[in-house]
């Protein structure tokens, strides 16, 4: 389940407007996120929002359902994915932030059983967290 699950992420996250084939494979290899010389990121300002939408529908999730939590956020992940036109390392660092988001949430869309859908939204959260420590716009 997990390799179909990264497929389709990279399928899907090789459909942002400057991402190539070559790149997204080299994003699995490199899974080591780092910041640019000591600072942030610089983060278009879509991604920049559907982050803060992310960490706005965790921080105010009250669903035990996970399809509906997992839809929802799922929408903010295709909004940055969709408006996604940043470029070199910093576009490569955002998606290895990203992958695990994105997993989770399909993970999420899952779960039927209250505490591990808390338990997951609690790791979602600590995700989301380190994409602000990485990235500013």
């Amino acid at each position: 389940m997990k390799t179909i699950t990264l497929i389709f992420i990279l399928i899907t996250l090789s459909s942002c407007n400057n991402k190539t084939k070559t790149e997204a494979i080299s994003v699995v290899d490199n899974l080591e996120l780092k910041l640019n010389n000591s600072e942030k990121w610089l983060a278009n300002k879509e991604t920049h929002v559907g982050m803060q939408r992310i960490d706005s529908i965790l921080k105010n999730n009250r669903s035990a359902d996970g399809i509906t939590l997992g839809n929802a956020l799922s929408k903010e992940t295709s909004y940055i994915i969709k408006s996604c036109n940043m470029t070199g390392e910093a576009h490569d660092q955002l998606h290895v932030v990203l992958v695990p988001i994105l997993e989770e949430i399909t993970e999420i869309k899952d779960l039927d059983n209250p505490a591990e859908l808390n338990k997951k939204v609690a790791y979602l959260q600590r995700l989301t967290a380190t994409y602000f420590k990485y990235f500013k716009i």
